[in-house]
């Protein structure tokens, strides 16, 4: 059985620091890498961060550069993002989501990622 699941997610105040994890299981890790979005109620899923498909370079959205970071663990099939400096408007459902490594899409298309988790929420309080 396929999987991807969150974890990390947390209340914290604005300024602070959290760790989202998302381990995998069921597909074979090093086929796909790793993307996290986040959404907020009424809103739309947005991109946070992903490794390109073409160099493997980390990828951010303009909203999170400098603040957050991805990283991945292919002996552990676990992937991180690191995010600090929080802000309130950080405060989201975050999911991570796993595409083909090879995948010529968009970072952030959504209908380019094949498995996606149930979801972390992280609240930032300002």
């Amino acid at each position: 059985e396929v999987q991807l699941v969150e974890s990390g997610g947390g209340l914290v105040q604005a300024g602070g620091s959290l760790r989202l994890s998302c381990a995998a299981s069921g597909f074979t890790f090093d086929d796909y890498t790793i993307g996290w979005f986040r959404q907020v109620p009424g809103k739309e899923r947005e991109g946070v961060s992903c490794f390109s498909t073409t160099d493997g370079s980390p990828h951010y959205a303009d909203s999170v550069k400098g603040r957050f970071t991805i990283s991945s663990d292919n002996a552990k099939n676990t992937a991180y993002l690191q995010m600090n400096s929080l802000k309130h408007e950080d405060t989201a459902i975050y999911y991570c989501a796993a595409r083909d490594r090879l995948g010529a899409g968009p970072p952030f298309d959504l209908h380019e990622y094949h498995y996606w988790g149930q979801g972390t929420q992280v609240t930032v309080s300002s």
